[in-house]
């Protein structure tokens, strides 16, 4: 799943105001921005396979530390731990805790079975959505609406800044997510490494839109 991890953190806008974009998209994406980190640094391994499954050619065979469901608890208590720490605020700290953990129940509808339980010779997990295109597009497309939805309904633009950047946004991922879906494979590891680092650049892209729009209500 791509845009359906971003859904998650424009939703979660509504029910954390007090939250920048910028640390719900890292919750989202946590795993995901390790992942290719860890690739690089010979941690964690994948390989391309075409045909793997409809929606992707790559063949997850070695990610038991950022994608399986021990380490997806992992980070999950790490982040919302340190997020207390910084903030002080522990409704918000449980709040990005389950949304590094969603990451992992979103990509287990998305996922063949390769999602393990602690290392790669434990159970492995996966609904197998990306064997249907039109499934994924229809599941991540709904999800990716529904959460720009709801953080437009949960902040309005101090500028044409705070508009203009958020709808570039949502557009940019949207064309990404359409090209992993209809473009060709990667060419090797490598890129799919340095692609997936450059991930970075959207957490700060929305502290850049948080920072030019405000919320509309604040909870405690």
């Amino acid at each position: 799943m791509f845009i359906g991890h971003f859904a998650v953190a424009l939703a979660a806008k509504k029910v954390a105001p007090k939250t920048s974009l910028a640390a719900l998209i890292a919750a989202s994406q946590l795993v995901d921005l390790l992942w290719p980190l860890f690739l690089m640094l010979g941690w964690e391994h994948v390989r391309i396979e075409l045909g793997n499954t409809a929606v992707t050619p790559l063949d997850f065979y070695d990610y038991p530390i950022t994608h399986s469901l021990a380490g997806a608890l992992g980070w999950s208590l790490l982040f919302g731990g340190g997020y207390y720490l910084w903030k002080k605020m522990p409704r918000e700290a449980v709040i990005v805790a389950l949304i590094v953990f969603s990451h992992w129940l979103l990509d287990l509808f998305t996922h063949r079975p390769d999602l393990p339980l602690i290392n790669n010779e434990s159970t492995k997990f996966g609904l197998g959505l990306w064997n249907s295109v039109a499934g994924t597009l229809v599941v991540e497309f709904g999800l990716f609406a529904l959460g720009a939805y709801l953080y437009y309904s949960a902040t309005s633009a101090r500028n044409k800044t705070g508009k203009y950047a958020l709808a570039s946004l949502l557009a940019l991922l949207s064309v990404i997510h359409l090209g992993n879906l209809f473009g060709p494979p990667p060419p090797n590891v490598t890129m799919i490494a340095v692609a997936g680092n450059a991930m970075w650049l959207f957490v700060l892209w929305g502290w850049w839109i948080d920072k030019n729009r405000s919320a509309t209500s604040m909870t405690n």
